[in-house]
């Protein structure tokens, strides 16, 4: 009876997050909603421990906190790596900033609950010091930026993860950057070798999009030289529709959408780009009412912490969601400012 009780307070966890995702899986709340489902599912499969709930817990306590405390470490070392395959460009050291930032936090949120545990019973005004005031600031934070980031990358695998529909009429595929004026990189060969993936494995073959104008340093269009490249991969011309004008990835699919808006038929859309990139490029579809399915590309491991912190700080530049992070934290701080002063 028990277990049916935590299973129904799951199943209300979740309700809201398969309408809205079901709506519109752009939506910057689903990612939230998500993470509140996961929360109420944890009571639930607590129970299912039986007599071995209270271990259960602890395990899973333990190793979440030796989780956290080994983050930084791992996002710091990924930030030296990142900086020595790709360069000392600033959005290469995004993860070591973050990393340290992160590990900065952590540092100072032990030394407080450390003072706290040994000054317990002493007088209130130690907990009004500007100092323990400035550190529980830092540690508060920190803590909210980490947790908004944690909940936005635990979206963004899922939207990896989830089934799709194989049925596609047309796949737009995003442009990057090409090597030596004229060559695909590793990063756009990863998102047409997808797309290819996607192609070979529709039952009515779709017609694919490569999407990418000419950058001032290249001899080609990148949307020409993906094209050279499904050629040689065997994919007829005839089911190759360039796009070769767009110079950002809102322009990739706003021009993609005439491409679209010219042909007859149904018009049931997939777009492929790297895996850290499908969420963002979902919610540009969103904006100009292009209807379609993200699938993203491998990426290697190591460039992909980085690539999806510039993902969550452009979507929060946004001024709504700049906002609403803004005035989140201003909620935590004014309720930690009301534990220490009133």
């Amino acid at each position: 009876m028990q277990i049916l009780i935590f299973f129904l307070l799951a199943a209300v966890f979740w309700a809201p997050f398969v309408y809205a995702f079901h709506k519109d899986r752009s939506r910057y709340r689903n990612c939230y909603l998500l993470f509140l489902g996961l929360l109420g599912t944890i009571p639930f499969a607590l129970n299912l421990f039986g007599d071995n709930m209270g271990v259960a817990f602890l395990i899973i306590s333990q190793a979440v906190l030796i989780a956290l405390l080994i983050v930084p470490f791992f996002l710091i070392h990924n930030g030296i790596v990142m900086i020595r395959r790709e360069g000392r460009h600033l959005s290469h050291m995004l993860s070591l900033a973050l990393g340290i930032v992160i590990l900065v936090g952590e540092a100072v949120t032990i030394v407080l609950m450390v003072k706290y545990s040994v000054t317990f019973d002493l007088d209130a005004s130690f907990y009004r010091s500007w100092w323990f005031v400035l550190g529980s600031l830092v540690s508060i934070t920190v803590i909210y930026g980490s947790m908004a980031f944690l909940i936005f990358m635990i979206y963004t695998l899922f939207l990896q993860i989830i089934p799709r529909k194989r049925d596609f009429d047309y796949v737009i595929i995003h442009g990057a950057g090409l090597l030596h004026g004229d060559q695909l990189s590793k990063l756009l060969r990863d998102r047409v070798d997808k797309a290819i993936e996607v192609y070979r494995k529709d039952p009515t073959p779709p017609k694919l999009i490569p999407s990418g104008g000419q950058g001032g340093d290249e001899t080609i269009s990148e949307a020409a030289a993906m094209k050279g490249y499904l050629l040689e991969q065997g994919i007829p011309e005839a089911d190759i529709l360039l796009e070769n004008a767009s110079k950002t990835t809102l322009e990739n699919l706003q021009f993609s959408k005439r491409i679209l808006d010219r042909q007859a038929g149904r018009k049931y859309t997939a777009l492929v780009t790297s895996n850290y990139h499908v969420y963002r490029a979902l919610r540009y579809c969103r904006r100009i009412g292009l209807n379609c399915t993200g699938i993203g590309s491998h990426v290697a491991f190591y460039y992909w912490p980085s690539a999806l912190i510039r993902e969550f700080i452009a979507i929060h530049t946004e001024k709504k969601h700049a906002v609403l992070f803004f005035l989140g934290w201003l909620a935590c701080i004014g309720l930690l400012l009301c534990v220490i002063f009133v």
